[in-house]
């Protein structure tokens, strides 16, 4: 069922490498070809989070309004997105679009260099008479400048440390790649607070990814360098375009520190009630005041005896 997507990744793979002969060329052209692909949802995505931010204020007074009813609050949102033609799901697009493409190009690069009883390469979702195949057939090793693509960075350091460190220096060199990205956003980023927590995340983010990376192939690695140097360039062009002096970028900044001022507001407020409830004296409580033996009640009438076989009950 899923065969076709990945002899169409597959033979676009084999149709670069058939004009360039050269694996990790053939991989990065494929690689920008999706990044191109993917980038005007990339931009939608951004335009369409900006555009949420920017009425983040909007969003709080609703909150605040709205605060004891989750149904009304949800039917005023979605007036609110359609009044300004916002989709809050719109910045999950790149991202859902990223997770079938990189299951399909881990199986695609792992089944061209899978091997066959003999231990030699027996190529898969490509026909025989392709350059690719050609190319791989029989073979033991994907080499391309002096790599094995065909191996993982940790199976290449295992086998021989210091053959093994040209890939330590592609992982290093991906991993720094994505520290840059990440600095890029979040430089420009529209809520310039963040818990401790969240700010630790994304100091390591760029770790955990560059860890990950060294348990694939290197011809994926390759392929993830590609697009990190990609998406590069493509950040530079996004805060151009989003983040100038009247850019949407700038007016999702502003309003973004104006709905933390008024949620500031907001808990100040409610800390001033609940100071004032506490303060507040407590009501008088008159006592029910029981008459003594043969007292008066207040009706004016005798109270009448206790029965002497109920008095020491």
């Amino acid at each position: 069922m899923f065969d076709v997507f990945f002899q169409s990744a597959a033979w676009l793979i084999d149709t670069f490498y058939d004009w360039v002969g050269e694996y990790t060329v053939a991989i990065s052209m494929v690689s920008v070809a999706i990044m191109l692909l993917i980038t005007p949802l990339t931009l939608k995505s951004t335009k369409g989070m900006l555009e949420m931010q920017r009425l983040q204020p909007e969003m709080k007074r609703l909150q605040n309004e709205f605060r004891g009813d989750r149904q009304q609050l949800n039917q005023e949102m979605m007036k609110l997105y359609q009044e300004h033609k916002v989709n809050p799901l719109a910045s999950c697009l790149p991202l859902l679009a990223q997770m079938p493409v990189f299951i399909i190009m881990f199986q695609v690069l792992s089944g061209l260099t899978r091997k066959g009883a003999d231990g030699t390469f027996d190529p898969k979702y490509i026909p025989e008479d392709t350059a690719l195949y050609q190319s791989l057939d029989k073979a033991t090793e994907m080499l391309s400048f002096g790599l094995n693509l065909a191996v993982t960075p940790a199976e290449a350091m295992g086998d021989n440390f210091v053959k093994g460190l040209p890939y330590a220096l592609l992982i290093v060199a991906l991993g720094g790649l994505f520290f840059v990205q990440q600095r890029m956003v979040a430089s420009r980023a529209v809520s310039p607070t963040m818990s401790p927590m969240q700010a630790k995340i994304m100091q390591y983010l760029p770790v955990a990814f560059a860890v990950f990376q060294v348990f694939l192939p290197t011809s994926l690695v390759a392929y993830y360098m590609v697009q990190a140097i990609f998406r590069i360039v493509q950040q530079g062009y996004i805060t151009r375009r989003f983040y100038g002096e009247n850019g949407l970028g700038r007016e999702a900044q502003e309003a973004s520190v104006k709905a933390r001022e008024i949620g500031k507001d907001d808990s100040a407020k409610s800390s001033k009630q609940k100071n004032e409830q506490k303060q507040a004296p407590a009501p008088i409580q008159s006592k029910r005041v029981t008459p003594g033996k043969n007292r008066p009640t207040p009706s004016g009438r005798p109270a009448r005896p206790v029965p002497p076989s109920k008095r020491n009950k």
